[in-house]
């Protein structure tokens, strides 16, 4: 299981005067970034809004910025907004961004959770889905296709034109990252697209019946069962004990997601909602390492198998310092922890079938 850190590069306060200027806080995430390299983790992703202390809506920049001062580590959008984009600049910059870091580069694509990008670039809003279905379309025939032929109704038809730079990878990853509907795991299912859920509240085998549905959509279209990965993106922060890493995470992620709830109707965050949360089936993954281990199999286990986790602790405004502790942790500790107990569980299946 490929193990990763995700970043909203936000400040969920809206980068107010107790905050650090923007120049310093990007500073400090391309600082995050080259942590999880050195200590072997294998994924890290940027998001994309188009709000106030979110420092994140040019993602491809931060991730090339982060290329050339990494040499493992994978990077990827978490998501691309890709409803609000043009899908031709979508590719040509993460094709530029490959070629920038070796064939490191990888794409979530979405609708993302937030709706500023729409009334932003002039799409309308009542079109958000069509608009996600005709520009994935045209991202897949641009990837798979040098030279592409295609019309549509929210973009001017191409007709047998090139597309360059073409990445070092072919395929090129294209995750398609989903909330709770239904018909986006069946769309994904149906294409053979890698899946990244977003768990970021309730109990993770709640999308047990969701994942199942990807599964049996991928496997009606012929796609052979280990092309139908799934991922999960998760809050999460990992301390030294289970103590330390509740005390530091709560006050910043109430604080966040009381402001987010005033938006969608959600009631304020409590201490007893946040520790049900962070329990052994809550979502939230924080906790020693030990803890945070056990529980991410536990989601495995619950989603029928996983092949990627992503931790994504901007959400409490923690410390750079404290950031820094927690990715290795993660890659340290955390991760050998994971792997370890999935590799022993391998060989005792292994024998069995012997």
């Amino acid at each position: 299981m490929e193990i990763g850190i995700d970043s909203f590069a936000a400040m969920f306060s809206g980068n107010s005067s107790k905050s650090i200027s923007d120049t310093d806080a990007l500073a400090q995430l391309l600082e995050r970034i080259e942590q999880a390299d050195r200590i072997g983790l294998d994924i890290f992703g940027i998001g994309e809004h188009h709000r106030k202390g979110f420092l994140d809506s040019a993602p491809t920049l931060i991730l090339a910025a982060a290329a050339a001062r990494t040499k493992q580590i994978r990077l990827t959008s978490a998501v691309t907004v890709l409803s609000a984009a043009d899908p031709v600049r979508v590719f040509q910059n993460f094709a530029t961004l490959d070629l920038i870091s070796n064939g490191r580069a990888e794409m979530v694509v979405g609708r993302g959770s937030f709706i500023e990008a729409f009334p932003l670039f002039g799409y309308n809003l009542q079109d958000y889905d069509e608009l996600f279905a005709e520009k994935l379309d045209l991202l897949l025939k641009i990837r798979d296709n040098e030279f592409v032929t295609w019309a549509g109704k929210f973009r001017p038809a191409l007709k047998n034109q090139p597309v360059y730079p073409r990445p070092q990878q072919d395929p090129f990853p294209i995750w398609l990252g989903v909330g709770g509907t239904p018909e986006s795991f069946v769309r994904a299912g149906t294409l053979g697209l890698p899946l990244m859920v977003a768990i970021i509240g309730g109990e993770t085998h709640r999308f047990r019946p969701l994942v199942d549905l990807y599964r049996e959509a991928g496997k009606k279209a012929g796609h052979q069962p280990e092309k139908l990965k799934v991922g999960v993106h998760s809050l999460g922060y990992v301390a030294n004990t289970t103590q330390e890493a509740m005390d530091g995470f709560y006050p910043g992620y109430a604080e966040a997601m009381t402001k987010v709830g005033k938006e969608r109707g959600w009631p304020p965050m409590t201490r007893g909602r946040f520790e049900a949360q962070a329990g052994p089936e809550g979502a939230l993954l924080v906790g020693s390492a030990g803890e945070v281990a056990e529980k991410i199999l536990r989601h495995s286990d619950a989603l029928g198998g996983i092949s990627r986790l992503t931790f994504q602790m901007d959400t409490a405004e923690l410390p750079h310092e404290k950031l820094l502790e927690s990715i290795e942790i993660i890659g340290a500790r955390v991760k050998p922890l994971v792997q370890n107990k999935k590799n022993k569980d391998q060989a005792k299946e292994t024998e069995v079938h012997k």
